[in-house]
């Protein structure tokens, strides 16, 4: 009951930018620590890595849907850089390359909403 009261002042209190935000801070935060994991600990790696490809999906998802407000160049931009996500995770997971090319695109992400958090406040 607590935790449900919690929820519902958390979401008045924040505009969606700001959630946002704070979404792709954790999910950089996990993939932060992942990348500072030893590399056998491959479950905590693969979570991050997954986290932060469903973080992706889930806008590319939703920029495919006719309905979203966004310009279209915006949309097919997310589209793309989810894509990439989606590929560059599975390198990472490979033992391929390393993490740091997913958290600059989210810190560039973050960036962004920041900007726009400030310029509505």
């Amino acid at each position: 009951m607590m935790l449900q009261a919690y929820k519902q002042a958390a979401t008045r209190a924040e505009s969606p930018r700001e959630m946002e935000y704070r979404l792709f801070g954790q999910v950089t935060r996990a993939l932060m620590q992942a990348a500072a994991t030893d590399p056998s600990d491959v479950a905590t790696r693969i979570d991050a890595l997954d986290w932060n490809r469903r973080l992706w999906s889930t806008l590319a998802t939703d920029c495919a849907d006719p309905g979203n407000a966004m310009p279209m160049a915006l949309r097919a931009q997310i589209i793309s850089i989810s894509i990439f996500v989606g590929k560059h995770s599975s390198v990472v997971m490979r033992g391929e390359d390393d993490f740091e090319i997913l958290i600059d695109i989210n810190r560039s992400i973050m960036q962004g909403l920041n900007q726009g958090v400030q310029q509505a406040a």
